[in-house]
């Protein structure tokens, strides 16, 4: 299992991110990704403290842990910056939350976030079919969301994905130990959304090829 979305106290999460890594630990988790919510205020104190604790982690677990970020709720005129930012600190993945149904993001958000090239665009909800394209030309992964609410959108971002030739990737989004998935049920989210078993493989390898980037750059041992 590669999950690249997650959440911590640091943000609105309910575990340390230790406790967080050794909930994945358990359930056969081999890639844990933490993307705190961050924003024009936050990165700095928070993209350290994720780096800090991804460095001590992944030598002693089985598991790699993945220090990133989720931009979120950002004017759509300060994503880029905020992305950039986070990566200067030490994000090895950064995601922004898209324009999901479930709560009021600023229209164009997901346009801003494709545009500064964050690794992915989180429950995008109605995105465009140019938006997607253009996801697709820039390398930006689409998300299928495990969270409820999000996961409203995830019929059309798989379709409009397919269409256009986009790559779609699963993120728990979890906020708590049960939101966490093992990989049966990534398949089955994945599966449900309209994705074929190809396409779901194809959604984990997209996934592996970013966590080799993100540890190529450094940011985990």
């Amino acid at each position: 299992m590669i999950d690249l979305h997650t959440h911590t106290l640091l943000s609105d999460g309910e575990l340390i991110p230790t406790e967080l890594a050794r909930r994945a630990e358990v359930i056969g988790y081999r890639v844990l990704g933490f993307a705190d919510h961050v924003d024009t205020a936050l990165a700095d104190t928070i993209v350290p403290l994720l780096v800090r604790v991804a460095n001590d982690l992944t030598p002693v677990m089985e598991m790699k842990v993945i220090p990133g970020a989720e931009v979120t709720h950002c004017r759509p005129q300060h994503i880029a910056r905020v992305v950039e930012h986070c990566r200067e600190l030490g994000a090895r993945i950064v995601v922004v939350h898209g324009e999901t149904p479930a709560e009021p993001v600023i229209e164009g958000t997901n346009r801003a976030a494709i545009e500064a090239g964050c690794d992915i665009l989180a429950h995008p909800g109605l995105i465009t079919e140019d938006d997607a394209r253009l996801a697709a030309e820039r390398g930006v992964l689409l998300e299928i969301s495990g969270r409820q609410g999000h996961c409203l959108g995830n019929g059309r971002v798989a379709r409009i994905a397919r269409q256009v030739g986009a790559q779609v990737i699963f993120g728990s989004d979890a906020h708590e130990a049960e939101n966490l998935r093992p990989r049966s049920d990534a398949e089955y989210v994945l599966a449900c959304a309209g994705l074929s078993p190809d396409e779901v493989a194809a959604a984990f390898g997209a996934a592996e090829r970013l966590v080799a980037r993100a540890v190529e750059a450094g940011g985990t041992q």
